[in-house]
This record gives structure tokens, C-alpha cells and sequence, in this order.
């Protein structure tokens, strides 16, 4: 392949800029131009949310780099060394021409663009929902630095007060944070019966929304948005069965991906949306390559046949760097996506990787689940927060299939190592002695993914016998008739406890001494603050011929329902 071919790229965000950049380095004579629609290129969407915050005063940071200089067509001209057009909209693909034909948006000039290469980097569209009123004054999308600008503003010229939130995914939990820091009063409205409903299993949801709400953000659960209401600007948001007053409005019901352009030019797409690439990002015409928002991936799990869609900035760029590869002659194949996320609300931060229990269930016929919760640091550490785990895996195989993290601690750093088992198709049993960097102050001995996993691996061999705090809380709810144990000590006990009046209190240290107060012929469930003395309850139990008996998991830590003082 010729160093002089001709790259055209169309879309200026995250993909495009990263492919163009790479395969100036790879190719440098390569003639490469980049189209986008909008006036700014290559800023980094995720930060919005902390602009409106105020954690950085100049939007437009968003389009620089780290070294302070601004992302511009200017520089990426001079710098990198290819061609940018800003303004400039891709309104049709000939590909027996090998053209693009182009319009500028101020002028409404057409132009064609010739190929040898093509790159679709077109992003993804909020999804507007049908809902009355959706277009009146105070109603944002946030997608675009013009977005979180506009807003800022407003709130500060109209000293706007009241906010709700359609849509509880990353968009909604994030400004929830932002728009409280601002002082506003938030409603978090969600069509399912938990945030984050694509993402957590509903215990995890349900801490983290604990959480919120403590933050003095309203959730309304399973409800759906019925209208906005307002003469012009925004007066309140109706759903089923609230009104709620507002003067701002976010829609963050989620993304399609762009694909139109793609499909009018005959190029095999999703039936749900989405542009089909294969590891190479080719699409079905090898010389249009497709990347970022626009495309769907493969899942690593190879029990998942059809392509997903994740839209993440990470994933583009890693697209972006294999379009360049491929096209500069390098084989360096895009392997797939584990769906790794991960998003700050408030002093929580909320990860996942892999199946969810919920999704795992569907395809598996045979897996097992285990919460585990405990300090992300030693506990004499003053700066240690708690996290909560839960882990997927199969009985069969033993391998890990997924992993979401809740808590105040470190988080990503459970997440990342649990991303590469995935990759490396490890098992719970490998994951539970992978050499982790240990010092008190970046972990426990045992890293707390170390601890699930060995959890995990203890069901799996039948020593653990846990029971969820779902299940824990419906057979509350039912009135079933069993022994809530708690072996926490006198002073634990005091502070802070299950409301439930089915409650034993016999610490671990006196159980061996007092077993004979409890019932054999009666369901045992034992807890403490993390349910590692829960554990051994059981098996202190169980080798006093008990064999009704289970832990809670995630203890009272992971308990996502209300306790009493």
C-alpha cells in the first residue's frame, strides 16, 4: 500500500481524531482529512457533567491536552499533520466514485471528498423520547460542551432551582452529583425499578440509590415521564403518579448510534442499530472502516453471539488506533468489548465488567454469585472506605464472567484487575492468587477482588453457604418463620441493627457456649457488619450438626434496605 493514500475520516470526537493521529505517525505521508459537523473536535464528552459541577471553570479544557494546548483544526494541521473541516457535514457516501459528497453548514456549499479509504466515526444521537413538551425552554440533552454551557448559564442568569432527571444511566447519576453541588433540588425520574438498570444487578442499584438518596437526590422508580409542563419555559414534569416542580429538565434516556449515513450507502448494520464491523473495524465494504459510538461489538464472552452496543470514549479510541493499524498494514485486531464501565455518584463509585447476574442467567445454565463487602484498605488505615462485590462465575468451569463494585473505596482498581481476568479467560480460582500490589496503603494482604473470589470458590465447593440480601429481605417481608442471627458484639449491636424482631443477638466469640439456645428445627440466617463473622457462624454451626443454616452476604454493609438506629 502506497504512503501517499487518501483517508478520509468523518467525525471529529473521539474515534476520527484518534485514527487520524495515529496513522499520521504510522504513514506519514498519507493524506488524511477529518470532517465534523460541529464547531469543536476532539473534546473528552465524559467531563461535562463536572464543567456544570464547576470542578474546572472554562468549558473548553474539554479540547485540550494535557499540556494545555487547544485541540483545534489549527492544530491538528501543524501538530499532527493532517487536514480538519469544522462545520462540515457528510450528507451522502458513493462508493462505486469513491466520493463523499459535503456540505458546509454556515455557507451550504456542497463539495465532493475522494477516498481510498474511508473511516465512519460518527458517534451516536441522544434518544428523545415521545413525551409532550419535551422541546420547551430549559431542556437539555448533555452531549456537547455548547450543552453544559448553556446551562450554566441559565442556572446562574435565572438562578434555576428545581432539576429532574429523565433517565437514571451515566448521564442522569452524574448530573444528579453536578446539579446538587450546584445547590439545586434533583429528581432522578427512572422507567425501571432501579438506576442504572443496563448496567448494575438490582442489590448493587440499590445500595448505590441508598446512597444518593442520603445525598438528597429523589428517586421515583418505575414511572415513566407522561409530559412537560411549562407556557414556553419549564414549570414541572408529570409522570404516572407524581407532578414534579421544575425549572430544568436533562434527558439522559440513553443513545442510538448514528448509522444513517452509513446505511444509505448500503453497509450492513444492526437490525437494532449500529454499523457491523469485524476486528479490524472494516464494515462490510473493506475500504470503509467504522469505529466508536456508530459500530457494534463483539462481546469477549463467546457464549454472546450477536454484537452489542456500549458506547464508551475508551472503546473509540481503541478503535480508532486498530482502523490506523490496519490501514498503515499492521494485523493488530480489535479483540471486543467486556461492557467495562464505571461512574462517580457523590462519595460512591460504581463499576462493572462482564455479565451482570441478570444477563449471565440468560445465557449460562449453571452459574453461581457471591457479594462480599469489607474495608478497601486495612481497617487501622484512616483514609479506609468500604467496598461492596459481587462476582459471576460458572459452576461448571469455574471461570469469571463478571464483576460489579459499589462503595466509597477504590473501585476502578478491583474493576481493572477483574477486566483482565475476563480477557484472559481466567477462573476464580486464578483470579483468587494473582500476585496483587499489597501495602496497607493501596490494599489489605488479601485484596478485597482476592476475597470474593476465594468467597466465591468457597460456595462453589459447598464450605459457604450464603444467601442474598434479596432473598434475606423477602423472607423478612413474608413473614416467614426463621432466626435472623446477629453475631456482632454488645457495642455493634447497640449502634445499629435489622429491624426485625425474628433477631438473635448471640456474639461470635459466646456462640459455641450458647448454641443450645437456638432452634434445629428452624431456618438460620447469621450476619454481621460484612458477614466474614456471618460465615463462621455457619460453619460453627453446621460442626454443631446444624444444617439449616446460611450467612447473609455483604452483611449489614451491603444491606441495601433501611436499618434501624
Amino acid at each position: 500500500m502506497k504512503d501517499g493514500i487518501r483517508v478520509l475520516i468523518i467525525g471529529g470526537v473521539a474515534c476520527g481524531p484518534k485514527a487520524a493521529s495515529r496513522l499520521k505517525r504510522l504513514m506519514p505521508n498519507a493524506d488524511v482529512t477529518m470532517i465534523e459537523r460541529g464547531r469543536l473536535v476532539s473534546y473528552g464528552a465524559c467531563g461535562l457533567p463536572y464543567y456544570v459541577e464547576g470542578t474546572f471553570p472554562d468549558v473548553g479544557m474539554l479540547c485540550e491536552t494535557p499540556a494545555s494546548v487547544k485541540r483545534t483544526p489549527v492544530f491538528f494541521e501543524k501538530v499532527k499533520g493532517f487536514h480538519t473541516l469544522t462545520r462540515t457535514e457528510a450528507d451522502l457516501i458513493d462508493r462505486n466514485r469513491k466520493i463523499v459528497r459535503v456540505r458546509n453548514l454556515d455557507s451550504g456549499t456542497q463539495s465532493e471528498l475522494p477516498y481510498d479509504k474511508l473511516v465512519l466515526a460518527t458517534g451516536s444521537r441522544p434518544i428523545v423520547p415521545p413525551i409532550e413538551g419535551i422541546d420547551l425552554k430549559n431542556v437539555w440533552f448533555m452531549r456537547h460542551p455548547d450543552d453544559a454551557e448553556s446551562m450554566v448559564e441559565q442556572i446562574e442568569n435565572q438562578k434555576l432551582r428545581h432539576a429532574v432527571l429523565v433517565g437514571a444511566g451515566y448521564i442522569g447519576i452524574e448530573m444528579a452529583e453536578a446539579l446538587r453541588g450546584r445547590g439545586l433540588e434533583v429528581t432522578l425520574i427512572e422507567i425501571f425499578d432501579q438506576i442504572l438498570p443496563q448496567f448494575l444487578d438490582f442489590e448493587m442499584a440499590a445500595l448505590a440509590a441508598k446512597h444518593l438518596r442520603s445525598k438528597g437526590v429523589r428517586l421515583i422508580l418505575g414511572e415513566a415521564v407522561n409530559s412537560i409542563e411549562g407556557n414556553g419555559m419549564v414549570s414541572a414534569v408529570v409522570t404516572e403518579n407524581n407532578r414534579i416542580p421544575a425549572d430544568l429538565v436533562v434527558i439522559g434516556a440513553g443513545v442510538r448510534p448514528n448509522d444513517e449515513l452509513a446505511r444509505e450507502a448500503g453497509l450492513a448494520c444492526a437490525p437494532k442499530g449500529g454499523i457491523i464491523i469485524n476486528s479490524y473495524c472494516q464494515t462490510s465494504a473493506p475500504d470503509i472502516y467504522a469505529g466508536g459510538d456508530c459500530v457494534v461489538n463483539q462481546c469477549m464472552d463467546p457464549v454472546i453471539k450477536d454484537p452489542v452496543f456500549v458506547p464508551l470514549g475508551s472503546t473509540a479510541n481503541k478503535h480508532g488506533r486498530t482502523i490506523a493499524d490496519h490501514i498503515a498494514g499492521i494485523s493488530a485486531p480489535f479483540p471486543g468489548i467486556s461492557a467495562t464501565g464505571i461512574c462517580k455518584a457523590f462519595d460512591y463509585n460504581l463499576g462493572r465488567t462482564g455479565l451482570t447476574e441478570k444477563q449471565a442467567r440468560l445465557l449460562y445454565p449453571d452459574i453461581e454469585t457471591t457479594i462480599w463487602s469489607g474495608p478497601a484498605l486495612p481497617h487501622y488505615i484512616p483514609q479506609s472506605k468500604p467496598l461492596i462485590i459481587k462476582m459471576v462465575a460458572s459452576r461448571r468451569s469455574r471461570k469469571l464472567l463478571g464483576v460489579q463494585v459499589v462503595g466509597m473505596g477504590d473501585a476502578a482498581k478491583r474493576i481493572d484487575v477483574a477486566a483482565t481476568a475476563l480477557f484472559f479467560g481466567a477462573t476464580i480460582d486464578e483470579l483468587a492468587v494473582l500476585d496483587l500490589a499489597y501495602a496497607p496503603h493501596y490494599a489489605p494482604p488479601i485484596d478485597p477482588i482476592a476475597a470474593t473470589a476465594h468467597l466465591l470458590a468457597n460456595k462453589l465447593d459447598g464450605l459457604a453457604q450464603g444467601i442474598s440480601s434479596l432473598e434475606a429481605e423477602k423472607r423478612m417481608r413474608n413473614g416467614n418463620d426463621f432466626v435472623l442471627l446477629d453475631v456482632r458484639t454488645p457495642d455493634e449491636f447497640r449502634m445499629l441493627r435489622l429491624p426485625d424482631d425474628r433477631v438473635v443477638h448471640i456474639p461470635l466469640g459466646a456462640l459455641r457456649e450458647k448454641v443450645s439456645q437456638l432452634p434445629r428445627d428452624k431456618d438460620i440466617l447469621a450476619f454481621c457488619k460484612v458477614s466474614m463473622r456471618g460465615y463462621e457462624a455457619q460453619r460453627i454451626l453446621n460442626a454443631e450438626g446444624f444444617d439449616r443454616v446460611w450467612f447473609i452476604e455483604g452483611g449489614l454493609v451491603g444491606w441495601p434496605f433501611e436499618l434501624a438506629e
